[in-house]
C-alpha cells in the first residue's frame, strides 16, 4: 500500500530512496526490535524482495532469507537495516555483512541513531565500491520554535501505553480507511519506519528537545477546514526514556482526536522490565490533560488493541468487554471489521 505525505519536509533532502530493498533484520530476538522491517513488508511488501540475518537471530519477516549477492540479482538495490533496537547502535557483528552487502552492489540504508559513515570499515568500503551510506533519521534544517497557534485543518495523533505496540500501523489503518470514506486525508510519518513507508516526513526522535513541538506544527501545517493529518505517535507519556518526545509531539500536533495503542498481553515496558505499563485510562487522562494545553477540544476516539498473540475468538471478547467497561471504540486495525468501522466513524466525528 502507498500512502501520501505531503509535508513540507522530506526523509532526506530530496533524496529518492534505492528500491527494491533486502531487510536486514541482524541479529535482533525481539520482534518488536525489528518493527521497521516488519512494517515494510506490511505496508510496503511489494518494495521488499527477501531478508538478511546473522547468526542469532529468532525474527524473521516471512521474505525468503538472500545473501546480498543473490538480493542484488532479484532486483534490489539497498539494504535497509530492519531494526530499530535501543539506542539505536549498530552491532558489531553486523558490520562484515554490511560490507558485503555494498561490495555485491547495494547501497546501505539506516533509521538508527548512529550514522553508517561514523563505523570506519562502512566509510572505507562506501569509498571502495561507491555505494551511498544514506542516513533517514537526519531531521530538517532550521526548524522553528513551537508557537502554540492554533493551525487550520484536523488532526489525528496515536498515542501509545508504550513503544513499538501498533502506533505506526494504526495510523496508516486509519488513514487508508479516511481516504477510503471520501476525506481528505495525509499520514503524516515521525519515524524512521514510517518515513521509509510514506517517503516524507520528521523523525521526531532526532529533533532537539526545544524543537520538538516546533518539528511537529511544521509537519502539520495549516490545512483547508476539512483537512485531516493523521499523524504517527512516537513513545509513550508515560515512557521513563521516551515521554519527552511524546510529549513534544502531542503539543505541537495539537491532535482533535487521539487513538491509544495498547498490547493487551503486555505487563511491562518493552526492555525497561522495572517498569510496569499504565493502564488505557491512565493514558487517557494524561493525554487529555496535557494535550489539552494546546487544544483545549482534544478528545480520545477509541482505542486501538494489538492482539497478534490471540485466537480470533479470544480477541473478539477481551475488545467487547474493553468496549462496555470504557465505553468507547476498541478495535484491532489489522483484523479490521464493524469494531474497526466503529472506531473509524467515532473519530470522524
Amino acid at each position: 500500500m502507498r500512502v501520501s505525505l505531503s509535508a513540507p519536509v522530506v526523509a532526506d533532502d530530496g533524496l529518492t530512496l534505492p528500491q527494491p530493498y533486502l531487510l536486514f533484520l541482524g541479529d535482533t530476538t525481539e520482534a518488536g526490535f525489528a518493527k521497521t522491517a516488519l512494517g515494510l513488508v506490511d505496508w510496503a511488501g511489494d518494495r521488499c524482495v527477501g531478508e538478511l540475518a546473522v547468526d542469532g537471530c529468532t525474527v524473521t519477516t516471512g521474505l525468503p532469507l538472500m545473501s546480498p549477492a543473490e538480493a542484488r540479482a532479484a532486483g534490489a538495490r539497498s539494504l535497509v537495516i530492519g531494526v530499530a533496537n535501543q539506542g539505536g547502535v549498530i552491532g558489531d557483528r553486523w558490520i562484515a555483512p554490511l560490507v558485503e552487502a555494498m561490495e555485491a552492489g547495494l547501497d546501505l540504508i539506516s533509521g538508527l541513531h548512529q550514522r553508517l559513515g561514523s563505523v570506519p570499515a562502512l566509510a572505507d568500503a562506501a569509498r571502495r565500491t561507491g555505494r551511498r551510506l544514506i542516513d533517514i533519521r537526519t531531521p530538517p534544517s532550521a526548524i522553528p520554535i513551537a508557537t502554540g497557534r492554533k493551525r487550520g485543518g484536523k488532526r489525528l495523533l496515536t498515542v501509545g501505553t508504550d513503544c513499538a505496540l501498533g502506533k505506526k500501523y494504526t495510523a496508516l489503518a486509519l488513514h487508508r480507511a479516511f481516504v477510503a470514506r471520501g476525506a481528505d486525508a495525509d499520514f503524516r510519518a515521525t519515524g524512521q519506519t514510517g518515513i521509509m513507508i510514506a517517503g516524507g516526513g520528521i523523525p521526531m526522535d532526532a529533533v532537539v528537545s526545544d524543537f520538538e513541538a516546533g518539528a511537529a506544527e511544521m509537519l502539520s501545517p495549516d490545512a483547508a477546514p476539512g483537512h485531516w493529518d493523521v499523524i504517527e505517535g512516537q513513545g509513550s507519556i508515560y515512557h521513563p526514556a521516551y515521554a519527552a518526545v511524546s510529549l513534544g509531539l502531542l503539543h505541537g500536533s495539537q491532535p482533535d482526536v487521539f487513538v491509544v495503542c495498547h498490547d493487551p498481553g503486555r505487563t511491562m515496558v518493552l526492555g525497561l522490565s522495572g517498569y510496569a505499563l499504565p493502564s488505557v485510562e491512565d493514558v487517557i487522562d494524561l493525554t487529555i490533560r496535557l494535550g489539552g494545553r494546546t487544544n483545549p477540544a482534544i478528545r480520545c476516539g477509541g482505542v486501538s488493541f494489538n492482539t497478534g498473540r490471540y485466537a480470533e475468538d479470544e480477541a473478539e471478547a477481551l475488545m467487547a468487554a474493553e468496549r462496555d467497561r470504557l465505553g468507547l471504540p476498541v478495535a484491532d486495525p489489522i483484523r479490521g471489521g464493524a469494531a474497526f468501522d466503529a472506531l473509524v466513524a467515532n473519530c470522524l466525528a
